[in-house]
């Protein structure tokens, strides 16, 4: 079930070679449906819709958003995988459903060969925030600080198995350190937790901690991808810090799926519609308003990156002996 297909590996090399003509080959010949994994409101859902307007204008066929939110993203999934491999159902997934579930979830009732990626649509960050009350200013002192207190210190997340869990889980592992995890249900009783001192820390979506990071009431000690955040500049990426967090990049991200039997010709055609939003000057600004960015891929990078996601998250989970069973 884990496999990685060989269609992520090479099968956007067509792609490639595909001239601006032959995406103009596969047009929808009725309404579309996007279907969206999670509640409308968050970072999904925006995606989906700012897709679903740009298609609708586009192709002159409605587009509906169809939001399944549920089981951490794999009822959506699961939902989707059952409309016919046509090219007129599409999915605005993300890192969970999509990346960490095939190692977390046991009897996940699809693989990654059930998928086709398309493109990539939204990146962002998390970010490592500590109470006042704990001695460290920088990754280096809090770090220094865990492996002085191995049985102290606590961290609180949006529930097992998330993007922020697992930013912790991949932390603890490239620096030897070792904190309680207290799952919430969900972000704010978690980051209410926090600004109570009742857990020491946690990494959170950026946006959702900045507000906190810049009254004082947090602290910010490092962002999460490869590269700082235009929003927080001065707080430096986590591999910027220690030598054993060289490796570390991790970024909340949302992409766009086909049916993994879908014809090509639609493929290469949806990535060029997503390019084309994700350039305008708009799209980008509505992003970073929170705290995200576009993230632009032809459909190898975008194969090859959700491959690379895949393999990632199943090393550290397999590492921590996560699994979780399906509801």
């Amino acid at each position: 079930m884990n496999t990685i297909p060989r269609r992520a590996l090479i099968g956007g090399a067509a792609a490639l070679t595909a001239t601006p003509a032959v995406a103009q080959e596969w047009r929808p010949t009725r309404p579309l449906r996007i279907v969206v994994p999670a509640p409308p409101g968050g970072i999904t859902d925006i995606a989906g819709r700012m897709l679903a307007n740009h298609l609708q204008a586009t192709w002159g066929q409605p587009v509906v958003v169809d939001n399944r939110a549920g089981g951490g993203g794999v009822t959506g999934t699961v939902e989707f995988l059952r409309a016919a491999p046509d090219g007129h159902t599409l999915l605005v997934g993300n890192i969970g459903p999509q990346a960490t579930a095939y190692t977390l979830f046991r009897s996940l009732p699809y693989g990654p060969e059930a998928l086709a990626p398309v493109s990539g649509l939204i990146r962002g960050p998390n970010i490592l925030v500590v109470h006042p009350s704990i001695p460290a200013t920088t990754v280096a002192e809090f770090v220094a600080w865990l492996r002085a207190n191995p049985r102290a210190g606590n961290y609180g997340s949006s529930g097992i198995g998330q993007s922020p869990h697992l930013s912790a889980v991949w932390f603890h592992q490239l620096t030897g350190t070792q904190a309680t995890h207290v799952p919430f249900r969900g972000s704010a009783p978690a980051m209410a937790a926090l600004l109570a001192g009742d857990v020491n820390f946690m990494f959170e979506n950026l946006i959702a901690a900045s507000e906190q990071v810049l009254a004082g009431r947090l602290r910010g000690l490092a962002v999460t991808p490869a590269q700082r955040s235009a929003l927080l500049p001065h707080i430096p990426a986590l591999r910027e810090t220690l030598p054993e967090l060289a490796a570390y990049d991790v970024s909340t991200w949302v992409g766009l799926f086909a049916h993994g039997a879908a014809p090509q010709a639609a493929l290469v055609a949806q990535n060029a519609e997503a390019t084309r939003l994700l350039l305008q000057p708009e799209a980008r600004a509505t992003l970073q308003r929170r705290g995200s960015d576009p993230h632009v891929t032809s459909l190898a990078e975008f194969q090859d990156f959700v491959a690379s996601e895949i393999v990632k998250w199943r090393e550290v989970v397999r590492r921590e002996g996560l699994q979780i069973e399906m509801e």
